[in-house]
């Protein structure tokens, strides 16, 4: 491990995303003395999704703390296996385990609002302008229609596809839970945060909490670097 003062953080997008979804985070982590990037990837495929969060771990010092939101929790669950990665933190995210698919861990618990207001149209899955409120209700109109315009757009079988890579098993975890979450359910947030033993903080917030509520999204990133820093 490099002698840095500070771990890295990088960050990791969900579906309906690109890494500006963290712009409220980095600026500020950045002038707390962390090296910071956001992969970026085409929700083509998850082995190449996983891939791009591993190239952007050798882009940055180690150690590093791997940071997902919603689908990006599936990819650092993969990805956090890099012996790289010191910790991880998920926000509202999904965590599958050895045995199960992004799809197969959302099917143990009831669909979310969000799945109505979708349309699978040249190979992708769109979201439509009136999800917007599904995904990020406690946003601003503003905010909610850039949110909508830079939406990274999946695959359909994303979520059935799979990898291997279970890095909640061996790293230092912190789950965000999303309490008014109508993209992932809050309960499987709590779900998979127990089954990880995770540090869990719940906030208030619709699936965005990085956006709609960044101040606590720092303090948990904070608290997992000093963590970490001190293993």
């Amino acid at each position: 491990m490099s002698k840095q003062t500070k771990p890295s953080i990088v960050f990791v997008h969900g579906l309906w995303a690109d890494g500006s979804c963290f712009g409220k985070l980095i600026p500020t982590l950045q002038a707390e003395g962390h090296e910071v990037i956001a992969a970026q990837y085409g929700l083509d495929a998850l082995a190449s999704d996983v891939a791009a969060a591993k190239s952007a771990l050798g882009r940055i010092n180690s150690p590093a703390i791997l940071v997902g939101h919603s689908y990006g929790g599936t990819l650092i669950t993969a990805a956090g296996a890099d012996p790289r990665v010191a910790g991880l933190v998920y926000i509202a995210a999904l965590a599958p385990d050895a045995d199960e698919t992004s799809q197969s861990l959302q099917a143990k618990f009831p669909v979310t609002d969000v799945f109505s207001h979708i349309e699978v149209a040249d190979n992708r899955i769109w979201l439509k302008p009136d999800g917007i409120v599904c995904f990020a209700g406690d946003l601003s109109e503003q905010e909610q229609k850039l949110v909508w315009a830079t939406q990274g757009v999946p695959v359909p079988d994303l979520f059935t596809q799979k990898v291997e890579g279970t890095a909640w098993r061996s790293k230092p975890s912190w789950f965000i839970v999303a309490k008014k979450d109508r993209t992932v359910h809050p309960e499987l947030q709590r779900f998979v945060a127990k089954r990880m033993g995770a540090t869990v903080v719940e906030a208030d917030s619709s699936h965005v909490p990085m956006l709609s509520q960044p101040d606590l999204v720092l303090d948990v990133i904070r608290k997992a670097a000093n963590a970490v820093q001190k293993v």
